[in-house]
């Protein structure tokens, strides 16, 4: 059974974390007392008098009571200074109240009640947004938690992926800690499979196949997207970018310039770069040079400017897939 204390303070601008931290409590507190032994008190109904008259009402229930307020991010110090008397008398052995305040802008709990919280025993915690410059850092310590090894890399790229939400952050890293396993090395491959849909993931093999000239798995690739409904501008847009990165290894290398410059100057993780680099190294430049004005004239025909339509969008779009990869 889990030890409770006699006050809780949870306070700060996530929100999120902040709401997730109230559920799991409620949750525990019932499990504890049941539904009758917790009262709560949120939006209007949370003020410093109805949280003294919840602290001081007697109750003949077995078990320890629990008073969740809601909302004491809009109280005054007078309404702190109020419940800490309250709180002064009220039995720790018997009693937990928990106080939640969503901090934003002018709106901040006042400085005295996470005193009072303090001198009767309770614990204060704040759950503050981290700024995104911080946010990999903050990856690689949640994921330690969670018993996994993440690098800095595979924290970038994971934030590159998600997004700078720490909810969701959190609930990507608890997915690969259930995938790998405690104690599991995770680098930028295991969060790109981990942290994209299948559909994206399916896109990205398609810009794969036709940059590594496989006609054969592009245009099965091709066509298992386009019966799940995928638009052929859309992935035009993903096989385009692919290929403009390419030509531009391309014709680097032919320049002259070294693997690791050209690494440098690619907007994508360490290791997606060196597998791109080393495929372009195996072609020439005109090939890339062709397959994006076979890009351009399947888009252009997607989009209703190549006349008077001969074939289907579909076979439209596996010809020119075909041609892409072997020109590659």
């Amino acid at each position: 059974m889990p030890a409770f204390r006699p006050a809780y303070l949870i306070h700060g601008d996530d929100h999120g974390r902040i709401a997730e931290r109230r559920t799991r409590l409620r949750a525990m507190a019932e499990q504890e007392s049941g539904v009758g032994g917790v009262e709560l008190l949120e939006g209007d109904a949370c003020t410093a008098d109805a949280v003294v008259v919840a602290l001081s009402t007697m109750t003949f229930a077995l078990g320890r009571r629990f008073v969740i307020a809601d909302g004491v991010e809009r109280w005054k110090d007078a309404d702190a200074d109020t419940v800490a008397a309250a709180l002064k008398g009220a039995d720790g052995e018997t009693l937990t109240v928990a106080f939640f305040g969503r901090e934003e802008g002018r709106a901040k709990v006042p400085a005295g009640l996470a005193k009072a919280v303090e001198a009767a025993g309770g614990q204060v915690a704040e759950e503050a947004t981290v700024k995104p410059r911080s946010l990999p850092g903050w990856v690689v310590a949640r994921a330690q938690e969670l018993r996994l090894d993440l690098d800095q890399q595979a924290a970038r790229a994971l934030v590159a992926h998600v997004g700078d939400r720490q909810q969701r952050l959190l609930r990507e890293l608890e997915k690969l800690a259930l995938e790998h396993g405690d104690g599991a090395r995770i680098g930028v491959e295991e969060v790109e499979a981990s942290s994209a849909s299948s559909a994206e993931r399916k896109i990205w093999d398609l810009a794969d196949a036709v940059v590594a000239g496989n006609a054969r798995g592009a245009t099965r690739v091709l066509l298992e997207l386009r019966a799940q409904g995928e638009r052929v501008p859309g992935l035009l847009y993903q096989m385009v970018r692919k290929l403009r990165d390419a030509l531009t290894v391309a014709e680097g290398l032919a320049e002259g310039r070294s693997p690791a410059q050209l690494k440098k100057s690619l907007r994508m993780s360490p290791y997606a770069a060196d597998r791109l680099v080393a495929e372009v190294g195996r072609r020439d430049v005109e090939a890339f040079r062709r397959a994006l004005v076979l890009m351009a004239d399947l888009e252009l025909e997607s989009r209703g400017g190549g006349g008077d339509r001969v074939v289907s969008e579909d076979t439209a779009a596996v010809r020119a897939v075909i041609a892409a990869a072997g020109s590659v």
